[in-house]
């Protein structure tokens, strides 16, 4: 939920012109991957039972943390 807001909140970013666009389009497709890649993982999961799918949740989670980051970069205009 929490980061569909953020995804949002990016779609808002990128509206305004003063804010540079890289890692806030580095922050949606890392959202967008989170996304994915974490519920996605999960859904198979429970769906088919599969085990190692379980191994590939964490990689959704590091995309959500590295979507955050490239957020708090264009937020701050770090440089």
């Amino acid at each position: 939920m929490y980061h569909a807001i953020a995804l949002l909140l990016v779609a808002l970013l990128l509206s305004c012109a003063e804010v540079s666009q890289t890692p806030l389009v580095a922050a949606s497709s890392a959202f967008i991957a989170g996304m994915v890649i974490f519920s996605g993982s999960l859904y198979a999961l429970s769906f088919t039972g599969i085990k190692w799918l379980g191994a590939i949740t964490p990689l959704g989670g590091a995309a959500f943390l590295i979507g955050w980051g490239c957020l708090t970069v264009a937020a701050f205009g770090f440089k």
